[in-house]
């Protein structure tokens, strides 16, 4: 007896169910019967303990009150300030779709309101926050998704019908390495059993011109026999390949958060935009990533879902950057577990809480090792933010203007929020794609640290919409900020000056003994910003022009979004469950094989260190 099958058998007669389909690995009940809908929470909950899968009763489209009435009733009993920016349907879901600046008041006390929409219109809600500050990115995602509403039904039924499909006995695991095995970038890992291929993460290397992309091309690797692709995280180097896929002949999901599908598509935009800037071919066009978008399915901190017949999968908090999450595989019947971090941070932060540790399982474990070498210590954040506070007040007070370099989504976000904390006085100017994904921030402060999400939601303390940050958009307004006497700092892409409005502002500030250049991010040998750090004063564009710095430069350490080796040690030590193995990557040679030798040595688990292209067995 099918999954389907089984739940038919235990509905009543009077259920009137129209329809029983998959979206993905949850099960939805469609009625034509108002009272079963009203009444089947007891009876579903009770099939639910018997089958183990989610299922959800909605109204058959044919029962649902007419659509003008519907908003109107909901802009009635949702109090205005509420915030309700859209409202829209999609039939093919049952659902009414609402965007308002304050979720918690359409749901209202209790859940009252959410339920006196359904019981009245029998249209399931389905809130969504909308950003406080106008996001372009965000509106173009939900457009897609709601305009793509029929396509989704069928990807999403289809998914299903393979997830419950009967699979084959898992008497094997492996990984593969196809990028970001003694290296940093383009971390890409191929998770196999008999009967499912599946990839974590897909990215480039943005540094790198010789090899910048994962080894997608070796023989036992198929884009189209990939049943599932998880993303932890919207950095290029986790993400920046992953419309390739789908451009290529990959049909299938896409996992990630929400706010990780919203950040990776602005990223991988920008990127398509650069490549054409400097007359390189990238390796997918932006149909790419809206196949990407249109196959993703967000999922929430701590949900469970399968992804294929043998493997179910968790995302938790990273700590690293917004919607980041480690991945923790579930393979077959409590068989095997897998948890593969991404990029994490084990230290509480101003915007996240550290990483999550509490699994019940974990016999294997992929980690990064940005810092994985026993001398590579930062200090606490805390420290960090103090000494940045401290560098661009003594700026502002002496009448000068800070310029600090950065990458558009994580740090930058840090930085103003320790920024607007101190209560500076002036101005904060964010210019390139820092207004884009910070406006996008604004929509998922659940992903943010307990303490944000306390400012943010019950304070009205949010620090992206503070009066004294101000985005620039044209040329016009930065050669203001420019000209102006007035004393300011400058966020500005890009992080480690190799181009972008950072360095039209480098150019500017730089003859003013008042004015800072700050860096509070990683700055890669070879690039601009590495060589400044080492003292130089004299630097040559690529025009041909010398710039001589007679500005104050400084360096704040401890910003980082990653773990030191003290934290990733720490990491591994408060895990719930003690791995069986260890697998190291995202660092270079040395800090891979350091934390390797480290974690044997004081846990006594074993420990490698693989290079690319190199196949682990893990049962």
């Amino acid at each position: 007896m099918t999954v389907l099958e089984e739940i038919k058998s235990q509905l009543p007669k009077n259920a009137m169910i129209s329809d029983i389909s998959y979206e993905g690995s949850e099960i939805i009940l469609y009625t034509k019967s108002k009272e079963f809908l009203k009444s089947s929470l007891d009876l579903i909950k009770k099939i639910v303990g018997t089958v183990k899968k989610r299922i959800e009763v909605r109204a058959d489209p044919g029962i649902v009150l007419d659509e003008e009435k519907t908003a109107e009733f909901i802009r009635k009993v949702v109090p205005p300030e509420a915030g309700i920016k859209d409202i829209y349907f999609e039939p093919e879901f049952a659902k009414v779709v609402i965007h308002a600046e304050k979720p918690g008041l359409v749901i209202g006390k209790s859940g009252e309101t959410l339920i006196a929409i359904k019981d009245k219109t029998f249209w399931t809600p389905d809130i969504k926050r909308a950003p406080v500050i106008d996001s372009e990115i965000i509106k173009s995602v939900r457009r897609m998704l709601h305009r793509e509403a029929g396509y989704r039904k069928k990807f999403l039924n289809n998914l299903g019908s393979k997830i419950y499909s009967t699979g084959k006995e898992t008497d094997w695991i492996r990984v593969t390495c196809l990028g970001a095995f003694r290296e940093v970038g383009r971390s890409c890992v191929l998770l196999q059993t008999p009967e499912s291929k599946v990839l974590l993460d897909c990215g480039i290397s943005v540094s790198s011109t010789v090899k910048p992309f994962p080894y997608l091309e070796i023989p036992e690797f198929n884009i189209q026999d990939l049943d599932a692709v998880i993303c932890s995280h919207a950095h290029l180097d986790h993400s920046g390949m992953l419309p390739f896929l789908w451009e290529y002949g990959y049909k299938g999901p896409l996992y990630a958060t929400a706010p990780t599908r919203d950040l990776s598509a602005l990223l991988q935009l920008d990127y398509i935009q650069i490549c054409q800037r400097e007359n390189k071919k990238p390796p997918y066009t932006s149909k790419g990533i809206e196949e990407m978008i249109r196959h993703t399915i967000p999922l929430e901190y701590g949900e469970v879902t399968d992804i294929t017949p043998d493997m179910r999968l968790t995302l938790s908090n990273a700590g690293h950057i917004l919607g980041s999450s480690t991945c923790h595989v579930h393979i077959g019947e409590g068989l095997f577990n897998v948890l593969y971090t991404g990029d994490i941070k084990y230290e509480n932060t101003l915007m996240f809480d550290r990483t999550s540790t509490d699994y019940a399982r974990v016999e294997a474990l992929i980690i990064e090792s940005t810092y994985g070498n026993p001398q590579a210590l930062l200090p606490p954040h805390s420290d960090g933010e103090h000494k940045l506070v401290e560098i661009v007040r003594r700026t502002v007070e002496r009448g000068g203007k800070a310029l600090i370099p950065t990458f558009a989504v994580g740090r930058a976000q840090d930085v103003i929020a320790m920024l607007v904390e101190s209560n500076l006085d002036c101005t904060i100017y964010l210019d390139g794609m820092l207004w884009d994904s910070t406006a996008i921030h604004t929509a998922y402060p659940e992903f943010m640290s307990k303490n944000m999400q306390s400012l943010i939601l019950h304070k009205g303390k949010n620090p992206f919409i503070d009066p004294r940050l101000k985005g620039i958009g044209s040329q016009k307004e930065r050669e203001a900020v420019v000209s102006s006497s007035e004393p300011c700092v400058v966020l500005a892409t890009s992080g480690m000056l190799m181009g972008g409005p950072a360095l039209e502002y480098l150019q500017q500030f730089c003859g003013d003994p008042k004015n800072m250049l700050l860096f509070v991010g990683y700055q890669a040998e070879g690039t601009m910003g590495r060589r400044i750090q080492k003292g130089w004063k004299n630097i040559q564009l690529e025009n041909g022009k010398m710039l001589e710095l007679k500005m104050e430069i400084a360096t704040v350490e401890g910003l980082s979004g990653h773990s030191d080796f003290r934290q990733l040690m720490s990491f591994v030590q408060h895990l719930r469950s003690k791995p069986k193995k260890v697998i190291v990557n995202h660092g270079d040679n040395l800090n891979c094989m350091e934390l390797a030798r480290n974690i044997h040595k004081a846990f006594g688990i074993e420990s490698s260190a693989p290079k690319n292209l190199e196949t682990i067995r893990l049962r």
